[in-house]
């Protein structure tokens, strides 16, 4: 019983863990870096991202800026911003799959490095749960109840999301397969006609030389 409370746990972590990234990395001017998010249909799904200033307290400088791009694994654009300091997006996924962030750095001489923090959620944590909690009136208790809620069906949709997927690769692999079998037959017929011709054409050459 313990263990598989702990194994609920561990995959609640895990899928929380999936739909949240929050990280920070650095840039080389005249770069770029591409984050991946895997992201089923009609998900929501929030993205925020900023420059690092490295003088704090002083304007940020000229060579600071980015240009970023989100996309799906179909091409289709869903945020575009332009020699940016900063900017966000928010859109609900209508295609499942990969979505990419691409960040990309003005070139500039000499060389600098950008540091873009950069925060990105999908699905429940996308959520703005205290939005949720002053339009319905309610108290912590309830909200904590609905995230609860919230969060388990995500897992459940998650799940059968999953399932597909594995469905999917089966039936690739149930077809690769299955014509790797029909390649390897026709590879067969073709080394057996090879050889076929080869011994006809050697006795042949036997018989004209009244060899045999």
């Amino acid at each position: 019983m313990i263990q598989r409370r702990t194994v609920s746990v561990l995959l609640i972590l895990g899928f929380l863990s999936s739909v949240v990234q929050s990280i920070r990395f650095d840039l080389q001017s005249g770069h770029t870096k591409c984050i991946a998010e895997d992201i089923k249909s009609n998900s929501m799904t929030v993205g925020k991202y900023s420059i690092v200033n490295p003088n704090e307290g002083q304007p940020l400088p000229e060579s600071h800026n980015i240009t970023v791009k989100v996309t799906s694994s179909y091409g289709n654009n869903y945020h575009h911003g332009d020699h940016v300091a900063s900017g966000q997006f928010a859109f609900q996924a209508v295609e499942a799959g990969d979505y990419m962030a691409c960040f990309w750095a003005v070139d500039h001489k000499p060389p600098t490095t950008i540091t873009v923090d950069f925060d990105w959620k999908t699905g429940v944590a996308a959520k703005d749960w205290s939005n949720v909690a002053k339009k319905g009136s309610v108290d912590l208790m309830e909200l904590e109840l609905k995230k609860m809620q919230e969060t388990v069906s995500s897992i459940h949709e998650e799940m059968f999301y999953l399932r597909e997927r594995e469905e999917e690769m089966q039936e690739l692999n149930a077809t690769t397969n299955s014509r790797m079998a029909w390649l390897s037959f026709l590879s067969l017929f073709v080394c057996l006609s090879v050889a076929g011709l080869q011994l006809w054409h050697l006795k042949t050459f036997f018989e004209k030389k009244k060899i045999i």
